[in-house]
């Protein structure tokens, strides 16, 4: 078949396996897909969205995917444009999303010549399942997370066509068996710690065996009885070192408390996953159950006082951290961006400080109020989440949609708020918590004082940037909004996207930290 038949066939056939939403990054060599992805989003079997920025474009597609628990395909044309999908790609690996990378090739005869835009793509990404023909799409899609379809188009590229796109053949997905239960024995003093992903199960886990649940803020189970300063009461609460055994579920990266947790080699672990979502290395106390296979439960419940001696301790922690809050910190932003999810609400988290800070401090969210915090947690990196955002907000109807990021986090992806002016736009409100640079860094090792000579410039990475007149050169409303005046700003209604910088001080970082630490410590002794 010609380049234009096998792109309007494939396009066919991915509307059949699922697909409602592609993503395109304009190029010649891929000009037969996009002028079939046209037809299709003119037909309504998907809705198109463009974008220049090829990086970006894979981010987006990436928070539909994540979102919608849908593949969403990203379509290049060859060269330097394919590698501009990694870093989506790598993410979507660690993160077991379905992202779908389709680039447009040259022909086989041209690979290892000098032709133009024509290099080696075939097998580009590493962990992720590759094919180099449209007919193994269905098998392609058929795994989890991401897959790569280079697909090698000869000329013509652009041939007259008439008719409309047809649904591709029938897609015979392998069945499933039913999961069977892993069941847990009663008695030892557990703990059930859902990290990314986790869902629902984690915090069933814990409400059906009377086990404190330590969620993180995108696990999806932090609802519920959850607890909330967890990862201070693992570092100053005599409870911690009473821990019998550790549930695991998700991928659980966020704090040095939890990981130290899950290395522990005196206690059985038993995660739900594999070493890829797992970590630390695992040693013979380490028990993997399949998600796939299995699911954890219990039969029966334990003694309700060791949650209740949890529960106990997280409400001396937190009211402990509340009161040394003034209304001007990072953390009263973070409450604020929390509180004004409503029912029915997108959160979408940047990582690096926004994501620990909302983790201290939100509240858990009522069971079955349709909340989804989502955030790129596979690699836990600050690119591409501008994007992500967009795309979780379009993929997602809901009541309201906010982003929350740092300021470097912002700039970093900023070229995902150039969207042209005939593509989808959903009412999405980013909240900057901008402090000029790495806060995150004030609180590590290399935050001490000693490092102070070389912190500001190699670490806390002050740029000066204008937001304000970024966001005017992308034509996106932007203001400066006080901390203590954030929680209104946020029930306003909003159309498209907006950015609401809100000003911190990142020099008292370490300083409120230790102050923190030190409060709930004294909270916490018997």
């Amino acid at each position: 078949m010609s380049a234009t038949q096998d792109s309007r066939s494939l396009v066919g056939m991915l509307h059949q396996l699922g697909v409602r939403e592609a993503v395109l990054a304009p190029g010649s060599r891929s000009g037969p897909l996009a002028l079939a992805l046209w037809q299709a989003d003119q037909q309504g079997m998907v809705r198109l969205h463009v974008r220049v920025d090829e990086r970006e474009a894979a981010f987006l597609a990436l928070g539909m995917a994540k979102a919608s628990h849908r593949p969403v395909p990203v379509v290049t044309t060859s060269g330097t444009a394919v590698a501009n999908l990694h870093p989506a790609m790598l993410e979507a690996v660690h993160a077991k999303v379905p992202l779908i990378a389709i680039t447009a090739d040259r022909p086989a005869r041209l690979r290892g010549t000098g032709a133009n835009q024509t290099t080696e793509q075939r097998e580009i990404f590493p962990g992720v399942r590759f094919v180099a023909d449209p007919d193994d799409i269905v098998e392609l899609m058929a795994g989890d997370g991401p897959g790569h379809l280079n697909l090698e188009l000869d000329e013509p590229l652009v041939e007259p066509v008439t008719g409309p796109i047809e649904e591709g053949r029938p897609a015979e997905h392998p069945r499933r068996g039913p999961l069977r239960d892993h069941v847990l024995d009663l008695g030892p003093r557990t703990v059930v710690v859902a990290g990314d992903d986790a869902r629902q199960p984690a915090r069933i886990l814990a409400r059906d065996a009377h086990w404190p649940l330590l969620a993180e803020p995108s696990s999806g189970s932090r609802n519920g009885e959850a607890l909330v300063a967890y990862r201070l009461l693992l570092a100053h609460s005599p409870l911690a070192e009473q821990v019998e055994r550790v549930i695991s579920l998700g991928h659980a990266t966020l704090t040095r408390p939890v990981t130290r947790l899950l290395a522990r080699t005196d206690i059985p672990i038993v995660h739900v996953g594999d070493q890829s979502t797992f970590p630390v290395p695992a040693g013979p106390n380490v028990t993997f159950v399949s998600p796939l296979d299995a699911r954890v439960a219990v039969d029966g419940a334990d003694d309700p006082a060791w949650l209740d001696a949890w529960k106990v301790a997280d409400d001396a922690a937190t009211a402990a951290v509340d009161a040394a809050l003034d209304g001007t910190t990072p953390y009263d932003v973070a409450q604020a961006v929390n509180a004004a999810v409503p029912r029915g609400g997108l959160l979408f988290v940047g990582s690096s400080s926004p994501v620990r800070d909302l983790d201290l401090v939100a509240r858990p969210y009522v069971v079955g109020e349709k909340r989804l915090i989502i955030a790129n947690r596979g690699l836990a990196g600050i690119d591409g989440v501008l994007s992500s955002a967009i795309g979780a907000a379009l993929a997602r109807p809901s009541t309201r949609a906010i982003a929350y990021v740092g300021d470097l986090t912002f700039l970093h992806g900023s070229n995902g708020l150039l969207i042209g002016p005939d593509e989808p736009r959903p009412d999405l409100t980013i909240v900057v918590a901008s402090d000029d640079g790495g806060s995150i860094f004030t609180t590590l090792e290399q935050g001490a004082p000693e490092y102070a000579t070389s912190f500001e410039r190699v670490y806390a990475t002050p740029t000066g940037a204008d937001l304000g007149a970024l966001c005017a050169g992308y034509r996106v409303p932007h203001r400066l909004v006080d901390a203590a005046d954030l929680a209104a700003a946020l029930a306003e209604d909003v159309a498209g996207i907006r950015v609401l910088e809100v000003p911190v001080d990142r020099t008292v970082r370490r300083d409120l930290d230790a102050r923190i630490s030190a409060s709930v410590k004294a909270a916490l002794q018997p």
